[in-house]
Order: structure tokens, then sequence, then C-alpha cells
């Protein structure tokens, strides 16, 4: 079943992708994350995705994968943070990985409810140091687990980006490529960061 909801006034569907960027100002995790955050390429730092009903969401992060509820429809990282591993970020946009491919509806809804069920089977697992690894399912971090569920599906979306001068990162899947490889919606309210 297709669960539909808003966050922060962006519809978002079952196995929509939710983006955010590392960190909040004015308080302490936030101006941490913000920091680790800068070692992700471009603007995106983490992904995460709508499963449904109502708010709830699903991510690999600090505590492996986990659910947790976005709640009210207002993406608020300091009411999750014990949910999510003191993860503090702030809302960027959402990522439409299933928008734009001429679909039916039929398919859609098979994908959608395959990518949900996959993903709700990773709960549990460990987050994945190893980023030059994404080809695993017993570990995720990420994006990872965005890439795993959707390639099942046949959707790639590894666009092959890499970090300048570090030899085999376009096997990382960056949570940026996710963005770029959908159609995609912005926050209002987010602002890219540049010289990062």
């Amino acid at each position: 079943m297709t669960h539909h909801y808003k966050i922060n006034g962006i519809t978002v569907q079952t196995g929509d992708v939710i983006c955010t960027m590392n960190g909040k100002p004015d308080i302490l995790p936030g101006e941490f994350w913000r920091l680790v955050g800068r070692l992700v390429p471009g603007d995106v730092d983490h992904v995460a995705m709508y499963l449904g009903p109502d708010g709830r969401c699903i991510e690999a992060g600090a505590l492996g994968v986990v659910t947790f509820e976005v709640h009210e429809g207002n993406w608020d990282a300091e009411h999750t943070m014990k949910e999510r591993g003191h993860l503090v970020d702030t809302f960027y946009g959402v990522a439409y990985p299933l928008a734009g491919r001429g679909l039916s509806t039929e398919l859609e809804e098979q994908i959608r409810a395959d990518i949900s069920a996959f993903s709700l089977a990773q709960i549990g697992k460990s987050y994945n140091l190893n980023f030059l690894n994404s080809d695993t399912d017993e570990s995720f971090y990420c994006s990872q687990l965005i890439y795993r569920a959707y390639l099942r599906c046949g959707i790639d979306l590894n666009s092959g980006m890499a970090m300048e001068s570090l030899p085999g990162t376009n096997r990382i899947i960056y949570p940026q490529e996710i963005w770029d490889e959908c159609i995609h919606r912005m926050s209002d309210q987010a602002e890219p960061i540049s010289n990062r």
C-alpha cells in the first residue's frame, strides 16, 4: 500500500527520499553534525526514506537501520534525536526516484511495496563504515540503503560521482547522487551551502 504525507509542506509517498543537510544552527550537536557534513560532497549530506503510514520513515545512521516518526509533518531533528542516534540535520527537500520514468500506476505501486518491504527487512542491521562496499546487504549507510532498495527494482541511482583525486570513491553512493539522479523538490527554507 502506498501512503501519502506532507513533510515541511512537500508531498511524499512511500519510497520517496527525504534529503537533509547535516547540522542545525544554534545547538551544539547541530554544529558537530554540520562539520561532519563538510566531509560529504554536495549540499545533501544525508538521506532517509518515507514509508508511512503517517510520518514513519526509515534510515541508516549511527544506530544502524532504524525507523522514526516525523510528527505533524514538521522535520524537527531535535525532537527525533534519541530515535536517530543524536543525528541533527536540516530538511533540504525530497527526491522522487520513480518520477518521470513512465511507469504504469500498477508497476509504480508494486515497486513502492517492494522497496518498503526490503527496507523494513533491514531494520536492526548495523551501520556500514566501509563506504566503498555499497554492494553488501549485511550493513548499510544512509544512501546505500536507498540505492540497494531501488537497484533491486532495476533503478540504479549510482551516477559514478567521486571525490577528486581519491581513486575508487566512485563506488560510494553519495546522498548528493540520489538528489541529482532524481526529479526533486527543494524546501523553501533550504539554503545550499557553497564553499564547503
